[in-house]
């Protein structure tokens, strides 16, 4: 997808609950930070490593950050379930993934930024070719190697958020 084409995808705007209230292009959201959806899903291969990918430079949010979580915007009318599943085969150039499992769903915020996050988790044992357009960079990292990084990368501070979250409930037995 070229960046225009990018941002000019119609998202839906949602409301402190999560509830549609409007739709807007999403280069228009992000300037007027309009409250939207996205999903992030964690994956991990047969050897429980984790995808951690480095996003290209003209994206439109984050650019040249590295991820522990493939995903992206919800379209319009599109369920979370059904984002997270297109966006994991999408960036990792794969098809016939499972369905990613639901995790949790948290509110993203920053003075930049909102949106809605709800966050998956998968195992992808098929060979992966992820999308040029998205991903300059990845590898399959353990859990002990990616952390071991959090201070030493550039991060995308939602991706960061959502693995805090993700931690913090494992650790209370959430998840």
């Amino acid at each position: 997808m070229t960046p225009m084409a990018n941002e000019d995808e119609i998202l839906d705007v949602v409301d402190e609950n999560d509830q549609v209230v409007g739709q807007a292009p999403r280069g228009e959201s992000y300037a007027r930070r309009m409250r939207t959806r996205c999903s992030f899903i964690l994956v991990r291969d047969a050897e429980e490593r984790i995808f951690v990918h480095r996003r290209t430079p003209d994206k439109l949010v984050f650019p040249s950050h590295y991820d522990m979580f493939v995903g992206g915007v919800v379209g319009a009318g599109e369920s979370y379930d059904r984002a997270a599943l297109r966006e994991a085969e999408e960036e990792l150039g794969v098809r016939g993934l499972q369905q990613p499992e639901p995790l949790f769903k948290f509110l993203y915020e920053t003075a930049e930024h909102t949106w809605w996050s709800a966050v998956y988790q998968v195992r992808c044992t098929l060979p992966v070719d992820p999308q040029r357009e998205e991903i300059d960079w990845y590898a399959f990292l353990t859990e002990e190697e990616l952390i071991r990084r959090l201070d030493e990368w550039p991060w995308t501070p939602d991706g960061m958020a959502a693995y805090r979250e993700l931690l913090a409930r494992r650790e209370s037995g959430e998840v």
